[in-house]
């Protein structure tokens, strides 16, 4: 039933492109920090970004993995202030993917935990095009990408 909520939760999440928050749910521990997969500083913004399998995600927040879910990896991303170093959790995140065979898939990031995530099928293994477009508090447009490469099915 856990995990029926929780995959209910994300679905609903997804589907709703709000301003969102990044923050922290105390109820979740991070146990694990991934390497980064990218990092880059747009107009004073230094953008991180991490990619993991699903499993990993799941294992680091405490949690089981759904037998359901079809997305294989978890990209997140968090946004310092170039200058400070300050955390930017506030903000609209949209993240599009070009899948080796050229389809793409496009999703609203959510916050959580201090980054914006979310979750895409990398099953075929490849190199993928992830763009970010990303919109903080300050309202300036921002954009980051790079090229990931997955080595199989996951």
């Amino acid at each position: 039933m856990k995990k029926l909520i929780a995959v209910s939760a994300v679905i609903l999440a997804l589907s709703s492109p709000i301003v969102v928050f990044a923050t922290d749910h105390s109820g979740h521990t991070m146990e694990h920090k991934p390497a980064s997969a990218h990092e880059e500083v747009v107009d004073g913004v230094k953008a991180t970004f991490n990619v993991q399998t699903m499993a990993d995600a799941m294992k680091a927040m405490g949690m089981d993995m759904p037998n359901d879910v079809k997305e294989t990896h978890h990209i997140s991303v968090t946004f310092k202030d170039a200058g400070s170093g300050k955390a930017l959790t506030e903000g609209t995140v949209t993240v599009k993917v070009q899948n080796p065979d050229k389809t793409a898939q496009t999703k609203e990031f959510v916050g959580m935990h201090g980054h914006f995530g979310a979750d895409f099928d990398f099953s075929k293994g490849g190199k993928y095009g992830i763009m970010c477009k990303f919109q903080l508090k300050d309202g300036k447009i921002r954009q980051a990408k790079f090229w990931y490469d997955v080595k199989g099915t996951k």
